[in-house]
């Protein structure tokens, strides 16, 4: 079955359709660069309204794991593919690539020249697409209105708990993954997961001993009503941001953010610490960045920075115990140097500067 790929600038690819088969939807059209790690991707709430371009030439060779999904269900709008692996192996495959995105409804194009569509988006930035069935569309502004979901939490408020926990983090879910919450019980942490619209008396009440605020989609300027409860938890408790999470606690500081003009979503990014010194490979997915010029007038310090553009990767508060970062430390996909953000944040609790309310 044909599928036409339509850029907002008109640039068309046609290819072949797989996964679900009967939706026509739009997006972001964006590409992410990692060889591995489609199922974390598909299944990551940051990729919500947003058609993912895979640049590996193969996608679907090693099948899907249940096990190793980040949320309860696939989040992104459709998957770009050069070449769908027709068969899977892998011992812990449970099923196909195809089969999964079918049960999910998440609609799929394979054939196409995703090397192409990546220097497109590169040189003319991210933009809107649609998946049609149709090569050409009449109204491309109200066909793009018509599949964009709402913004909506990852998981509904639940507890999770292990034996050696030696803190309490309340983690404020603007779209979280489930390998953040899998590290902060290795770290030894208990965890509630909240919904972002959740007040500050609700999350006192479960005595934290620190705030964690999730990674998520879209722009962060969209989250302006979660400012101020960031401004207030964090001078009650220390804190901590990552990807979205850091951008809010950037704006919640009084810096400013701004879009990228293709984003940073791959396993390979250098990162450099301002500390110590060292680069470190991070995972990111992420289409904003917090505006470098505009933290001279907030109580943030820039602590790490992206070593191809230079954008800002990591931020801590001059005077409380808060630190935030751009990439993601738990990963999945990806490499683990950047794990020690969770040893920091133990460390900020530990330490307890702060009272509680």
């Amino acid at each position: 079955m044909k599928r036409y790929l339509i850029l907002e600038d008109g640039t068309t690819f046609a290819g072949q359709a797989f996964g679900d088969l009967t939706k026509e939807v739009s997006g972001e059209v964006v590409f992410n660069t990692g060889m591995t790690g489609y199922q974390e991707a598909i299944t990551d709430p940051s990729y919500t309204n947003q058609l993912i371009t895979f640049t590996y030439p193969l996608i679907g060779n090693y099948g899907i794991d249940q096990n190793r999904s980040q949320s309860l269900k696939a989040t992104c709008t459709a998957v770009i593919v050069h070449q769908l692996a027709e068969q899977s192996f892998h011992y812990t495959s449970q099923e196909s690539l195809d089969n999964f995105l079918k049960t999910q409804q998440i609609p799929g194009i394979s054939g196409i020249d995703t090397r192409a569509l990546t220097k497109h988006l590169r040189q003319h930035g991210t933009m809107a697409g649609i998946l049609s069935k149709q090569a050409q569309v009449t109204n491309f502004a109200k066909a793009a209105q018509q599949t964009l979901t709402e913004k909506e939490p990852a998981y509904q408020t639940q507890y999770y708990s292990t034996n050696l926990a030696k803190h309490h983090v309340v983690l404020i879910d603007f779209g979280v993954k489930q390998a953040i919450i899998d590290n902060l019980l290795a770290h030894e942490c208990s965890v509630d997961v909240v919904p972002y619209a959740s007040d500050f008396t609700t999350i006192a009440n479960l005595n934290p001993d620190g705030i964690l605020l999730s990674n998520g989609p879209a722009n962060p300027t969209d989250y302006a009503d979660s400012l101020p409860l960031i401004q207030q938890l964090q001078t009650h408790y220390p804190l901590a941001g990552i990807c979205l999470g850091h951008q809010l606690f950037a704006l919640a500081n009084g810096a400013t953010t701004y879009q990228l003009s293709y984003g940073h979503r791959g396993l390979n990014h250098p990162v450099k610490n301002l500390i110590t010194g060292k680069t470190i490979m991070t995972s990111q997915n992420h289409g904003y960045a917090v505006a470098a010029d505009s933290l001279a007038t907030t109580p943030l310090q820039v602590t790490q920075v992206e070593g191809n553009d230079g954008s800002v990767e990591g931020l801590k508060h001059e005077t409380l115990p808060a630190i935030s970062v751009q990439y993601h430390p738990e990963a999945n996909p990806g490499p683990s140097d950047g794990n020690s953000f969770f040893n920091q944040f133990n460390q900020l609790m530990t330490e307890g500067v702060l009272q509680h309310a």
